[in-house]
């Protein structure tokens, strides 16, 4: 077996750690509000994610696949030397996620994935190596970095505003309507949770399979950039795991931490984030299901009663997101040099 393939299973085996970890970490996002307005129990809300997370990359194709596949270009490096460069961002982002998901941190995995890899490439291969996208939006085309961390400022922004209008809408529908009937919004909040995930699957597993698509490529495997149906079902079974396995602290800071959740609330924003999702999935954009779900749960509460969103806890988790970027780049920098240190001390023992 020769390094090239060996690298080339080891990428793989990271991206699926890193859908792994992603899942893990983002899964939380959909079951808080469901669970937090009590319209079902922790087991059945974490099943039905579950099964509609699997369903979105299988059937949602693969725009945004192609957009985090493209944003750097390694074609002109020797294969083990890129190969390596995208092991180095991808440990890097999946340093990140375990890190904040064992402090209960709601970090963006899709930041920690750019971050990882833009840092990982930039030492590894120098700047020119990142399709950053300046020169192409001035021309009308936004691609590369600039689509990307587009995307991810935007997306927030918008789960906040139209977060705000529709509750804003919900409430003068229901003006004259009684507290008791958030127990007939319970059960619209099945469907509304199944989009939900349904859209998360289909933007954050496409990043997965985005990355494997590009490993076989460097990994001269595949002669041009395309994902297999085999790379679809492998990172929707990875992602479906980490579903399944998500954890309670986030479902905590999410679902209780940021606003006193009722169904008509949890009903709003997962409408607001799934549209918001989808949306975005359409355009190949990829967003962070972490910070459309939370920027909307703080849209729907600030139409109702701003001074019961709890805007510290929001602020920690903007700080959270301020540092994913340099953060996970940072590790990623870290592990490629030491990869480096490494195979430089087994050369001169050899």
């Amino acid at each position: 077996m020769t390094s090239t393939v060996v690298l080339i299973v080891l990428g793989i085996t990271l991206v699926m750690v890193f859908d792994y970890t992603n899942g893990l970490q983002d899964a939380a996002n959909m079951l808080s509000t469901l669970i937090a307005s009590r319209a079902t129990t922790p087991v059945q809300a974490s099943l039905l994610v579950s099964a509609f997370t699997f369903l979105g990359p299988v059937l949602g194709g693969t725009a945004v696949a192609d957009t985090i596949g493209n944003f750097v270009s390694l074609k002109d490096i020797e294969n083990v030397a890129s190969l390596t460069i995208i092991i180095s961002g991808l440990t890097g982002a999946i340093s990140w996620n375990l890190l904040t998901w064992r402090l209960g941190l709601p970090a963006s995995t899709s930041q920690a994935l750019v971050g990882g890899l833009v840092g990982a490439v930039v030492v590894g291969a120098g700047p020119n190596y990142v399709v950053w996208g300046f020169q192409e939006m001035s021309s009308g085309n936004v691609t590369g970095v600039t689509k990307i961390l587009l995307a991810l400022l935007i997306s927030p922004i918008v789960g906040f505003v139209c977060g705000w209008g529709l509750h804003r809408s919900t409430l003068i529908l229901l003006r004259t309507a009684r507290p008791s009937i958030n127990r007939y919004l319970r059960g619209p909040q099945w469907v509304t949770t199944a989009a939900l995930a349904f859209a998360y699957g289909t933007n954050d597993a496409q990043k997965g399979m985005g990355i494997i698509a590009m490993l076989l490529v460097l990994g001269g495997i595949h002669a041009e950039f395309y994902v297999p149906f085999w790379v679809v079902l492998a990172s929707a079974s990875a992602i479906t795991l980490g579903t399944l396995a998500s954890g309670w602290r986030i479902v905590r800071t999410l679902g209780f931490g940021i606003y006193k959740v009722r169904p008509v609330h949890a009903l709003d924003t997962q409408l607001t984030s799934a549209a918001v999702i989808i949306g975005a999935s359409v355009f190949g954009a990829p967003v962070s299901t972490t910070q459309v779900v939370s920027t909307a749960i703080m849209g729907v509460g600030a139409s109702e009663r701003p001074k019961a969103v709890r805007w510290a806890t929001a602020r920690e988790i903007f700080a959270s997101w301020v540092i994913t970027i340099p953060g996970s780049a940072l590790v990623s920098v870290f592990v490629y040099q030491s990869i480096q240190l490494s195979l430089a001390a087994f050369a001169m023992i050899g």
